[in-house]
């Protein structure tokens, strides 16, 4: 075991570049797809740094690319900004860990730059309030977001005599519908719902929180009494349909739906090659099929529809969505703070935040982009997807958020393999009173 972390350490410290301590020289980490045939991150950053560089004589921008699931993305860049030899100067941060990575003191606030930076008034509120911790102080610049719903696919809908214009208003609703396509069109997958520990927050997010939002008010947790829900019914339920899916076999194979990378399945086969009626999913999954993405598909927008996925029983307002996004924020021990907020601007400039969001498919969190002629059309489905805004919810932006997510993936793990709803729902249920006692 010594043996092993030594050798991480080593590795990550050469994929660090050294110290970083040249005063000359940005480092900027990120997540760079398991999939080797998605890029277009690495290309819109290196766009960026070569505008850096130019518009900054003497500087330079390195960057590190970390390839890897996002758990394990996660883990690498925490150790990473631990210490000030190995530490980024900039990091690609998800908001549903940023206040994790804050209480451990790995990034530092914002405020004094942004307060002098002429663009930070064109970000609307609500994705400002997704970087801001407890403290008051924002750590990190939105660079998006997204919502989500149920993809489906017209071709497989047709053939099991289902409708092109379909919008299930109850959870039951979907369920037949994967139930008919089951039945009609057999050799597909009716209905695909992120689970499982290894799919981290798309299982928690995408999965089972777009159904535990449709069972009620704060499900998850309760502001006013500033407490962790635990012990709902609504918990139970969600944690049902998802055992439902895989029990009556609705879904894929458990052993592909507990692949970490069943993601870049689903974007790159299983949709475009017809083998998926339907999707719980983002508003970005468009991007994998453009020109020049991963899985080229010119056909995508006739060929799918697009959902909103209703609440349990279609109580009021009868649609759920989530929303997150990412940040970009600056380690605590960033050798080069200032000159990484310069890339910052350079990111965020109103011609790259607009060509950011067409490229990675996000929603718009700055007043301008929302506005621009360029992103309006740039995807289709980019109107049904920014319709579902009023309707979504943001995760809890507490510390004890990310331990939480993953008490969630334990216990769909549990139901997507055979066991009870009830026993897995009392199993997190345990876990978060103990995550709830540690964080008091």
């Amino acid at each position: 075991m010594i043996l092993a972390a030594a050798l991480a350490a080593g590795a990550l410290t050469a994929c660090a570049g050294g110290s970083g301590r040249d005063a000359d020289t940005v480092r900027i980490a990120y997540n760079r797809s398991t999939d080797n045939k998605i890029r277009f991150k690495d290309a819109f950053l290196d766009d960026v740094k070569k505008q850096f560089e130019r518009a900054h004589p003497g500087k330079k921008a390195e960057l590190v690319p970390i390839q890897a699931a996002d758990n394990d993305y996660a883990a690498k860049v925490q150790q990473m900004m631990r210490s000030p030899k190995t530490a980024p100067d900039l990091v690609y941060e998800d908001t549903f860990r940023i206040n994790a990575d804050i209480g451990a003191g790995y990034l530092r606030p914002l405020d004094d730059y942004l307060s002098a930076w002429d663009q930070w008034g064109q970000f609307v509120d609500t994705a400002k309030a997704a970087a801001k911790a407890e403290d008051g102080r924002t750590y990190g610049v939105p660079d998006g977001t997204d919502t989500r719903g149920l993809w489906f696919n017209k071709e497989i809908f047709a053939r099991a005599g289902l409708p092109a214009n379909w919008q299930p208003t109850n959870w039951a609703e979907v369920l037949d519908a994967a139930r008919t396509v089951k039945r009609k069109v057999p050799g597909v997958i009716a209905l695909n719902v992120y689970t499982g520990k290894a799919g981290g927050e798309a299982s928690a997010m995408q999965g089972l929180e777009m159904l535990l939002y449709g069972t009620g008010a704060n499900p998850l947790y309760d502001p006013a009494a500033k407490k962790w829900v635990a012990g709902t019914r609504g918990f139970q339920d969600a944690l049902d349909f998802v055992r439902t899916v895989y029990a009556e076999k609705l879904g894929p194979d458990p052993s592909d739906a507990l692949d970490p990378n069943v993601g870049t399945h689903l974007a790159t086969d299983w949709m475009p090659n017809g083998k998926l009626a339907i999707a719980l999913d983002g508003s970005w999954l468009g991007q994998n099929w453009i020109d020049k993405g991963p899985k080229e598909w010119p056909a995508w927008s006739a060929t799918l529809g697009q959902a909103a996925m209703p609440s349990q029983y279609g109580q009021a307002p009868g649609k759920v969505s989530l929303s997150g996004g990412w940040t970009w924020a600056i380690p605590a021990k960033a050798a080069n703070p200032a000159l990484a907020f310069d890339f910052v601007k350079t990111l965020q400039t109103p011609e790259n935040a607009v060509q950011w969001d067409v490229a990675d498919a996000q929603i718009a969190v700055r007043k301008d982009v929302a506005a621009d002629p360029a992103y309006l059309r740039s995807m289709p489905g980019i109107t049904f997807f920014t319709g579902l805004v009023p309707f979504t919810h943001y995760r809890p932006a507490l510390p004890a958020y990310p331990q939480v997510s993953s008490a969630i993936g334990e216990a769909m793990e549990s139901v997507t393999t055979g066991g009870s709803a009830r026993s897995a729902a009392k199993a997190y249920d345990d876990q978060v009173k103990s995550i709830a006692q540690g964080a008091s």
